[in-house]
């Protein structure tokens, strides 16, 4: 097969036009991670969004370009270079290190079940991204998108704004061209936030639908890896591929086959038709610029066939954050004592992990300091009954008196609100500027929730998050393609290659 080399601009393809491309050898996995390599060389000084690439990503691209002439793709995915966020192990050259300079010179043995599938998917392990240290679980007066090994990555549309996180270097890697599509993973808003503050689609999964396994934890109960990437069909794909059941991980046996892994195969632009979706206002008024992107999108829906139910109240965020505290602080605590202890890195424990950084404070927390970890590793067992009456009422609170009751109670086959607030400028003294955002009921609830492109504000992006039960990914995946063909409202980011920054 001779290829021609053709030119690649990232933000104007999808994984099946280059699957097209490859096939027909205009292009090859060569050339295209050479162009994602390239990428990151010209964007990365900039946003300081990719940690470390992958050195042995080119001879991978040629073993899966000889291959592919011998046998054909392995999949959509075959050629197709993937970054990932550095809390999944991946056995290779690459450091796993959730950003902290507490785990440099930590490198897995295994990998990820995530990064697994995608390998035997044919996709290529790009790199690792930046993230916010410790996914954004070391202090209340963080600056998302920062970490001590990696600094601060930017904002893809505005380089002083915040990037959002946790998963801030996958979110700006995908709106920059650096990837095909990354993953991330979230807790409570480390997917769909960045995705939506950097105008790309963000899947959180439900809750065992993709193995945590081989990931550094947060919630045993919330936490879930998922694909981010600048379009629903993409973001579809790949999701497709890392979802599965895992020995390793017993909460993927109820949902992990709950997925149609083609659902990419049946989208079609007027999937909303017929569709009820309802709108919690107590999740917006914020924001009068998001609020009129809201309005908008409603009568978007309505254009593409959908009954839009106005005007509706869920949970409010301030009222399940005390025992989410609980909860997540609880399970961080044995999660990562779990995790560490089955590594060869010399911190092995939470407490470890503390004690590097007092000993490290200027390099560690020249910014802020680890109050969340330090209030994790006062926590007892899984097993007390303080941690259970808070899981308990977490679950009450987002389930049957939140998500559930308004799905049932006006018949709706989704929930919308903004993802989050336009990003804030980057405050390393004050911490996040964070106005508002409706990430928590699905996330404590352990549900599927998407964010599309719904608009910009003075240019900063604005995402529509799409939320249900559990097991419904296939049914808002169809409701945002729908959405996305309805709006085409996502623009390429614009910045400078040459900028330089102080």
């Amino acid at each position: 097969m001779t290829v021609n080399s053709g030119a690649i601009n990232l933000q104007s393809e999808t994984i099946r036009t280059l699957n097209k491309r490859m096939l027909a050898g205009d292009i090859s996995a060569r050339s295209l991670t050479r162009h994602c390599l390239d990428q990151i060389d010209l964007m990365n000084p900039m946003v300081n969004a990719v940690l470390e690439a992958n050195s042995d990503a080119l001879e991978i691209a040629d073993h899966l370009d000889h291959e592919l002439q011998l046998s054909g793709p392995r999949s959509l995915m075959h050629g197709m270079p993937v970054l990932v966020k550095d809390n999944l192990d991946t056995a290779d050259k690459m450091m796993t290190t959730a950003g902290s300079l507490a785990l440099l010179g930590s490198h897995a043995t295994k990998d990820a079940f995530v990064v697994a599938k995608l390998r035997e998917a044919g996709a290529i392990i790009l790199g690792k991204t930046n993230l916010s240290e410790w996914a954004n679980f070391r202090s209340p007066r963080s600056s998302s998108g920062w970490s001590s090994r990696g600094g601060q990555t930017r904002n893809a549309y505005a380089l002083d704004r915040s990037p959002g996180g946790s998963s801030s270097g996958s979110a700006v890697a995908v709106a920059t061209g650096m990837c095909v599509a990354a993953i991330g993973t979230e807790t409570d808003g480390s997917i769909v936030s960045p995705s939506a503050m950097n105008s790309i689609v963000g899947i959180k999964p439900t809750v065992g639908l993709v193995s945590r396994s081989g990931i550094i934890p947060i919630s045993y109960t919330q936490d879930t890896a998922g694909p981010m990437a600048r379009c629903v069909e993409d973001a579809a794909i790949v999701l497709g591929v890392i979802a599965g059941e895992d020995a390793d991980d017993a909460k993927t046996t109820t949902f992990s086959n709950s997925y149609d892994l083609n659902t990419f195969e049946n989208m079609k632009a007027d999937d909303l038709k017929g569709k009820r979706v309802g709108l919690p206002r107590n999740y917006c008024g914020y924001n009068e610029h998001v609020d009129d992107i809201v309005d908008r999108a409603i009568n978007s829906i309505r254009n593409a066939g959908g009954e839009v139910v106005d005007n509706l109240e869920l949970t409010p965020t301030s009222d399940i954050r005390s025992d989410e505290t609980i909860v997540m602080s609880t399970e961080f605590k044995s999660g990562l004592n779990k995790y560490l202890s089955n590594t060869t890195h010399p911190t092995c424990s939470l407490a470890d992990v503390i004690a590097f950084n007092e000993i490290n404070v200027q390099n560690v927390m020249p910014y802020f300091r680890q109050e969340i970890l330090k209030m994790s590793e006062t926590r007892g067992d899984p097993d007390n009954p303080v941690y259970l009456d808070a899981l308990k009422e977490c679950r009450r609170l987002s389930r049957e008196d939140g998500i559930d009751k308004l799905l049932t109670e006006h018949q709706l086959d989704a929930i919308i609100a903004p993802t989050t607030c336009p990003p804030w400028l980057i405050d390393w003294v004050n911490g996040d500027n964070r106005s508002g955002g409706s990430a928590c009921p699905a996330a404590v609830a352990g549900y599927p929730s998407l964010t599309v492109p719904a608009g910009y504000v003075f240019g900063l992006p604005i995402g529509l998050s799409f939320f249900s039960s559990a097991g419904e990914e296939a049914k808002l995946i169809n409701m945002a393609y729908a959405f996305e063909q309805e709006t085409k409202i996502r623009e390429y980011p614009n910045l400078n290659p040459h900028a330089v920054l102080s």
